[in-house]
């Protein structure tokens, strides 16, 4: 890994998909990865916006991400995260992206703003 490494935030693949404001470069979201925790989240709302299991699969599918397995060490630095996090109330999806992310040395692109106000090592970077 390097450090223009990206692991993308569910809201980032929503936002591009769905049409949403995206003011960085959607250049960042080649090669990026994503937790399957993360793609999750992204398949599930998705779906539940109407969208066929079918499509949904298809439409992350097509986008190239690599996905990164969530095992015992994110488990390990999400429960950590949780004591920074607690207060711009990071869900366990977030958390799981940025274990993700400082397991990686990767920076953590996002929507959501609360996570460049948080005091942590990883990086963090956000698409508006």
């Amino acid at each position: 890994m390097s450090d223009g490494d990206i692991v993308v935030d569910a809201s980032v693949i929503l936002a591009l998909l769905q049409g949403e404001p995206f003011e960085a470069s959607s250049e960042l979201i080649v090669d990026a990865y994503i937790s399957a925790v993360n793609l999750s989240e992204v398949l599930t709302k998705l779906r539940s916006g109407g969208a066929t299991d079918t499509d949904a699969i298809e439409g992350t599918k097509a986008l190239g991400l690599r996905v990164i397995a969530f095992g015992e060490p994110h488990a390990e630095v999400a429960a950590k995260l949780s004591q920074f996090t607690r207060r711009a109330g990071l869900s366990f999806g977030d958390r799981a992206c940025l274990a993700t992310a400082a397991l990686l040395g990767a920076t953590a692109l996002t929507a959501d703003r609360a996570w460049a106000k948080l005091d942590i090592p990883t990086k963090v970077m956000l698409i508006r």
